[in-house]
């Protein structure tokens, strides 16, 4: 039996190292976000600094282990192979839950998935061993340490508010005082922006570094006696007075002679911070309950007593982990940093939200984002009104956002915000993490960090009539998902622990085969997704400001709709001869994707127009046309694929013989044409098009054929309403699909060749 408590510690090293690569892939958002979203500096030397912050964190981070040994429950109530359990339930469902999270790109806290985890791990062990002693529910007190959860339930609510407001509050002033033109503005105006920035920050690396080191427990005669850490716990005024001194001259000094731009070094700074900040505090959720199940294992070995009597009031006691194990875990948060996948992701949805420029919005609004957004929108004009138009005006400039020319920045390669929104972000998050910690108030840098951010934005106005409704719904999403994580790390893990309990080593090592399942499918799914995104068939937006470039550019665009447009059509036709549900299912989704990618592409257009010069509007016309006649081929293939797979979803009569043999020779006709366009589109060949348009005829003739036999079958022999009517339904559409590819091929045809006069060209049906 000795045994299975040592399979279980490996166990949790490797479900350790697993929940470090999962746990950075979410908490990356903390400190990537602002520095990736300015674009203040390079990508790399972003990485290279977060890098170093998160190696200086994790080795600091010592003193934070008590959390998992005795923060949530009380640890001499409980026996050895009982804590055990624990320790397993909690890092099972952490591992699970996190990755569920970095898979949807959705941020969440690794400090309240952990803490709720304990939280209910401990109380489900609590009611067994209550339930096994007769005992009174009203016992469970007994093993918790509640004054800590409700500390911490308490932090979820206040840093969420406080955050935002702050957030919102800073940037506000920030703007009204630097507005976009920040870098014009005289040398002392951003030397004292900048002490103040480096003076908090720094401040912040002092509390989150040196005062997480034991070497901030000793006392000097040089600062009267008392510990490092008293002094800045104590002396907050002073320090940070001394430190805005001593950064505004420094500043001064670096942008008057050095020429160097104060705000990239506070984005510098400021990602360094918050990296050692996460590292330092969080490494606690990944490693710290493996780390004290490893002392417990020593502890019980060296004692000599049964796993089911040794008491673990042991755990009470502070003990050092070992430098060596913080470094290992330092080196595996900065390899995640670098190469997991889900940390991009993760970053992009905080990115999205906080975005100055039109994104394409991932959250649809909902009942309460309306709500919000209307409110919002009445008490701005309440406070227009009773504001003097002189000041209203002078507030209106400092927001007037400078005009970017679009010829020289692409849009998808603009920053998502400047410079002086990056600072704040940075500044305010450490200044609340900062005093929070100085109160010894539980808080997750997540809420702070996320919600910063957030509140900046719509400080900013960054939240437009365009944009508020998804991007509050966006936020009211991500909220309830932290809500979430909570209850579900409660039950999950108070299920699993009730699981290990009963089932002992058996539900641990299906439990562990489980997880790894899960996991290995997460894996292949979001590869899988991510191959999708990069698929060379996925449609490129126009950037080009004439015809001619336009016809270029979107050459390999309409080569791919035309082949995605082959394999849709006949997947169909194909999914209907064999009654193949599943590839019904999977080609309407195909069709749905293809809808979705050209409405991005419409999305796109007021950029496009925007990058025109004066000689060459005309462009505008040919794109929005070519636009307008693939948005039809798309909304025919999705009709076509939607009703395809209902027919066969709701198990109607199978389509005929003779009628799934005309589709077919539809089909084949449809796929030699489109195969031919292809070809014409892919080599750039478009006089190629004109032989492919001397076919239209033969093709709509065969088409009208096929309705007329089926109209003489419908009044003689066909008994079914429910084929008939998918029948004509898919002969129509496919009509329509044939006019709309024709049209757009006639366009091509006719811009590129001058010399044929322009045919009438209906226009798009489906704008």
């Amino acid at each position: 039996m000795d045994n299975i408590y040592f399979l279980m510690l490996i166990a949790l090293a490797i479900l350790a190292v697993a929940d470090l690569v999962v746990g950075v892939s979410n908490d990356a958002v903390n400190f990537l976000n602002s520095a990736i979203g300015s674009k203040a500096i390079s990508f790399k030397t972003i990485m290279i600094v977060a890098s170093f912050g998160i190696a200086a964190g994790a080795l600091f981070s010592s003193g934070m282990m008590e959390v998992a040994r005795k923060g949530i429950f009380n640890p001499s109530e409980f026996y050895f192979d009982e804590i055990m359990f624990i320790f397993m339930a909690v890092m099972i469902t952490d591992i699970l839950l996190l990755d569920f999270f970095n898979t949807l790109g959705m941020p969440t806290s690794t400090t309240v998935s952990i803490v709720f985890e304990l939280l209910g791990a401990a109380v489900a062990m609590s009611l067994i061993k209550i339930g096994a002693d007769n005992g009174s529910f009203t016992d469970v007190f007994n093993y918790i340490n509640n004054d800590k959860a409700i500390q911490i339930i308490f932090g979820i609510l206040l840093s969420v508010v406080v955050a935002f407001s702050i957030g919102a509050l800073v940037q506000w002033v920030s703007r009204l005082l630097l507005s976009y033109k920040f870098e014009q503005k005289p040398t002392w105006v951003g030397a004292l922006f900048g002490g103040f920035a480096l003076s908090s920050i720094t401040y912040f690396i002092l509390m989150k570094g040196i005062g997480g080191t034991t070497f901030a427990g000793e006392s000097f005669d040089i600062i009267g006696g008392i510990t490092i850490k008293e002094l800045l716990e104590t002396k907050v005024a002073i320090l940070v007075l001394l430190n805005f001194i001593v950064w505004s001259g420094v500043s001064f000094l670096l942008m008057k002679f050095a020429k160097i731009n104060i705000y990239r070094l506070i984005i510098g700074v400021g990602t360094f911070a918050l990296a050692l900040a996460f590292a330092g505090n969080d490494l606690v959720n990944f490693i710290g309950v493996p780390i004290a199940a490893w002392q417990s294992y020593e502890a019980w070995m060296a004692s000599g007593v049964a796993a089911s009597e040794f008491s673990m009031g042991i755990l009470a006691k502070k003990v050092p982990t070992p430098t060596l194990l913080l470094f290992i875990a330092g080196m595996i948060m900065v390899l995640t940093l670098w190469f997991s996948s889900k940390a991009k992701r993760v970053v992009k949805t905080s990115l999205d939200l906080s975005s100055q420029e039109d994104t394409k919005e991932r959250f649809q609004p909902n009942f309460l984002s309306r709500g919000l957004v209307r409110f919002a929108i009445s008490a701005s004009e309440l406070i227009t009104t009773i504001t003097p138009k002189s000041l209203q005006d002078k507030i209106d400039n400092q927001f007037n956002k400078p005009v970017i020319a679009l010829s020289q920045n692409k849009v998808h390669e603009l920053p998502a915000f400047d410079m002086v929104r990056a600072a704040v972000n940075l500044m305010v998050a450490g200044i609340l993490i900062s005093i929070a910690t100085s109160y010894k108030l539980p808080l997750s840098t997540t809420y702070v960090t996320f919600m910063v951010a957030m509140g900046t934005s719509l400080a900013d106005r960054a939240w437009g009539a365009e944009s508020a409704v998804y991007r509050v719904a966006g936020v009211l999403n991500v909220i309830g998902g932290w809500f979430g994580t909570a209850i579900i790390a409660f039950i999950a893990s108070g299920v699993i622990l009730s699981l290990i309990s009963f089932g002992k080593g058996a539900a641990i090592a299906i439990l562990l085969l489980l997880a790894i399942l899960l996991l290995t499918r997460n894996y292949i799914s979001h590869n899988k997704k991510a191959k999708e995104l990069r698929a060379e068939d996925s449609l490129n937006r126009a950037e080009s400001s004439s015809i001619q470039g336009v016809i270029i550019e979107s050459a390999q665009n309409i080569s791919n709709v035309l082949k995605r447009t082959n394999k849709i059509y006949t997947n169909s036709i194909n999914g209907l001869a064999k009654q193949d549900v599943n590839l019904l299912k999977k080609n309407k989704k195909q069709g749905e994707k293809l809808s979705n990618e050209i409405d991005d592409l419409r999305d796109h257009i007021f950029y496009f127009i925007k990058n025109l010069d004066e000689n060459s509007v005309g462009a505008s016309n040919f794109y929005i046309n070519a636009l307008g006649y693939l948005t039809d081929i798309a909304q025919s293939l999705e009709y076509i694929g939607k009703v395809s797979h209902k027919h066969v979803h709701n198990n109607h009569k199978k389509l005929k013989y003779n009628q799934i043999k005309e589709l077919k020779q539809i089909d084949l006709k449809l796929e030699e044409i489109l195969n031919q366009t292809q070809t014409a589109f892919a080599n750039q060949s478009f006089e190629q098009i004109g032989l492919v348009l001397d076919q239209k005829e033969d093709l709509f003739t065969m088409v009208s054929d096929k309705i007329q036999t089926q109209i003489a079958r419908t009044r003689t022999e066909e008994s079914s309403p429910k084929n008939t009517t998918l029948y004509f339904s898919l002969l129509l559409e496919t009509k329509d699909l044939i006019t709309s590819t024709m049209n757009l091929l006639q366009q091509y045809h006719n811009e590129h060749d001058g010399s044929i006069t322009p045919a009438t060209i209906d226009q798009p049906k489906k704008q």
